[in-house]
């Protein structure tokens, strides 16, 4: 597992401030970045803002959720673009902003970002192991469907240097994915998911 209890709890307290600053009726970015005391993560939540247009009208049906996660010493903000079409959620778009002090290797970070965010987004739709008699019901690949290609969004990311330690990019974009598409569905549908996998809940095209 990429991300380790990051994820979890990632998904814990994203989740749980995005309610409060709803019964709040503030802006769910506009408030992580007035609440935010870390620099670098202030940072990282202004940069995914920029890149994903936040705050203008996407229209109807249509909605963005946005998380931020430290893991692993990484601030990795994102959000996450989606469309509520009589046959399910379809993920749109993904905006990934992450301080990693230095850039090394621009593709295999933009590599990296990308597989972690689809990694993520898969788990949270559809994935999950159950057990019979302490042995799982899911055998194979098969039984444990990730996101398909044709699901898959467009990808947008950045990388930001202005840290003083050169750090990882692995695992950093696993934990703020789900968090992110549960705010999404929410702002598309006013409906709050609270369990994973979210495909209980909705159904996904």
């Amino acid at each position: 597992w990429r991300s380790v209890g990051a994820s979890s709890n990632g998904f814990f307290y994203n989740a749980g401030l995005d309610e409060l600053i709803h019964a709040a009726g503030a802006d769910p970015l506009a408030e992580r970045i007035r609440l935010c005391s870390n620099e670098e993560a202030r940072k990282v939540l202004e940069a995914v803002g920029e890149m994903s247009g936040w705050g203008t009208d996407l229209g109807e049906g249509r909605g963005r959720g946005v998380a931020l996660t430290q893991s692993f010493g990484v601030h990795c903000a994102q959000v996450v673009e989606v469309t509520a079409t009589d046959a399910g959620i379809r993920i749109d778009r993904v905006c990934v902003a992450a301080e990693v002090g230095t850039v090394v290797d621009p593709v295999n970070f933009d590599n990296l970002v990308k597989g972690g965010v689809i990694f993520a987004l898969g788990h949270a739709m559809n994935c999950e192991i159950t057990y019979t008699d302490g042995i799982a019901d899911q055998d194979n690949f098969h039984a444990f469907e990730g996101m398909r290609l044709y699901q898959c969004p467009v990808i947008e990311v950045r990388g930001l240097e202005n840290g003083a330690r050169v750090l990882g990019i692995g695992e950093p974009p696993v934990p703020p994915a789900a968090p992110a598409l549960a705010a999404a569905i929410f702002a598309a549908t006013g409906r709050r998911l609270r369990e994973m996998p979210f495909s209980k809940h909705v159904d996904f095209v």
